[in-house]
């Protein structure tokens, strides 16, 4: 079944380098930092790890705006709590084929994975046409067109910024979420 999503491929970059020069207990410590911070993220924004990917994961959203908002608030408190790395994201809106119930393939799904690639260190990258009704607070810089491995053509993308206005979508403030939980 195609269904809509946006999808979000993040990594840490120079985690390779680090774990080579520190050590494998000193990046599995960075991991779990930016694991955890990622969570808490994707909680507060109301979208879902999909998948981790080593030193990076994939997120589905149902809402374009939650997966940029999350993708920057991300990139702000990974930055922090993974120093000195720093984290890369690329963004793509579409339709995906949802496979077997809980995978999802698919062009958009795959540009979404080339940009985050593609991407430099602390960029947030979008394909530009779909970079419309950002979310306020949100800036677009245009960035040079890509070369993507498995694309035909350059795609135009821009590079996101800003401390996005937005209010958690999630229901963790419910009483029902609180401990205790009675009945």
């Amino acid at each position: 079944m195609r269904v809509p999503r946006t999808f979000v491929f993040v990594d840490l970059s120079g985690f390779t380098r680090y774990a080579e020069e520190k050590g494998d207990l000193a990046a599995g410590d960075v991991l779990s930092a930016f694991r955890a911070v990622a969570r808490e993220v994707a909680s507060d924004r109301g979208v879902r790890i999909a998948k981790w990917l080593g030193d990076g994961c994939m997120v589905v959203a149902m809402d374009h705006n939650d997966a940029v908002v999350f993708s920057l608030e991300l990139q702000r408190r990974a930055t922090a709590a993974c120093e000195p790395l720093s984290m890369r994201a690329g963004i793509s809106t579409g339709y995906a084929l949802l496979f077997e119930g809980d995978d999802y393939i698919g062009t958009t799904v795959n540009l979404a994975a080339r940009i985050c690639d593609a991407a430099g260190r602390d960029e947030v990258l979008l394909p530009a046409e779909q970079a419309v009704d950002l979310p306020g607070g949100v800036s677009a810089q245009p960035h040079s067109e890509l070369d993507l491995r498995g694309f035909p053509e350059p795609i135009q993308v821009v590079a996101l910024s800003g401390d996005p206005h937005s209010v958690s979508r999630n229901d963790t403030g419910e009483l029902w979420t609180r401990t205790p939980f009675a009945l």
